[in-house]
């Protein structure tokens, strides 16, 4: 299958080649034959009803340094592209949301991976909250004297921002800390949006496990441990990955949403989840794919493209049978 597949990400000058998801994503599409392209997020143009990008075609490359090759800016008409990775990382905010009424104008004639429709409805710590039973005991709110009540019920708590990312913005308030309104203050000054409270989990010591998904089926994992000192386990804030083997519990964490993942069209997807609870459910920007390759052996990338590669002739197929 020949296809043009157009990037939606970050600068690629600066990513890591050796921990970046999309970067092995857009490997594997070049393996295959496909025409790259790059762009960001603000280089998204709609006009007269149809969505342009300054896009640049792409060559990558496993050197490190010398990983990517960007061709002068065109204006590519993204109607004409088969394939849309929308791969920026968040914060996850009108800028973000306006990414995704952009590509709804094009999606699903242009397949976008994720679903941009989906992703906007469907932030991580807001899709999990659907599935309260499988997570642990969580409050979402601006009202200072609800905080206060929960906390004083569940004692040791774990307060961030609702739209966050990457372990920023994360406090840890064990019942005796005394910090709870200087938090509260500034998280205020900076969010307008409710924030997210969380019974603090203690196996989180253990680690915090990000599982992968494609098409709501769990394909590997890696275990997240926290650096001394820390409760964040996030790469970005210094946690160590190993190796880890799907346990029973997170099997049935993966099938009870597996039926909402496919029915979104959240192809690729990132769950994460300390002890026997899910704490979020990652459709923006899912990373972890080359900690998952080192440890198991195995290339998800491949599958990922085998799964976007099926789901465009089933798409293709639906056309033609209308």
């Amino acid at each position: 299958m020949s296809l043009a597949v157009a990037i939606q990400m970050d600068p690629i000058e600066a990513i890591d080649i050796d921990a970046d998801s999309t970067f092995v994503l857009a490997l594997e599409a070049q393996s295959r034959g496909y025409a790259l392209y790059h762009y960001l997020a603000s280089d998204l143009t709609l006009r007269h009803g149809r969505v342009y990008a300054k896009a640049r075609r792409l060559t990558v490359r496993s050197v490190a340094g010398n990983h990517a090759t960007l061709a002068s800016p065109e204006s590519l008409d993204l109607a004409t592209v088969d394939v849309i990775l929308m791969r920026q990382d968040p914060p996850f905010d009108m800028a973000y949301i306006t990414a995704t009424h952009l590509l709804e104008h094009i999606h699903p004639s242009t397949l976008v991976v994720n679903d941009p429709v989906s992703v906007r409805n469907a932030p991580e710590k807001l899709l999990a909250t659907h599935f309260a039973d499988l997570m642990p005991q969580t409050l979402i709110t601006t009202d200072r004297e609800e905080i206060i009540a929960f906390r004083k019920e569940i004692g040791d708590i774990i307060i961030k921002p609702l739209y966050g990312n990457g372990g920023v913005g994360v406090f840890h308030l064990r019942p005796d800390d005394d910090n709870l309104n200087v938090i509260l203050e500034l998280f205020s000054e900076f969010y307008r949006e409710p924030i997210i409270i969380q019974q603090y989990l203690a196996d989180v010591r253990e680690g915090d496990r990000r599982i992968i998904l494609i098409d709501g089926k769990p394909v590997g994992a890696i275990n997240r441990i926290p650096a001394e000192g820390e409760s964040r386990s996030n790469m970005h804030a210094g946690g160590t990955p190993t190796s880890w083997h799907i346990t029973p519990r997170e099997h049935e964490i993966c099938d009870a949403l597996a039926p909402v993942l496919i029915e979104r069209g959240l192809i690729f997807t990132g769950i994460d989840v300390i002890g026997d609870y899910l704490t979020e459910i990652n459709v923006t920007s899912p990373t972890g794919l080359q900690e998952v390759n080192r440890f198991d052996g195995v290339s998800l990338e491949v599958q990922i493209w085998n799964a976007i590669e099926q789901r465009l002739n089933q798409n293709r197929g639906a056309r033609n049978t209308n």
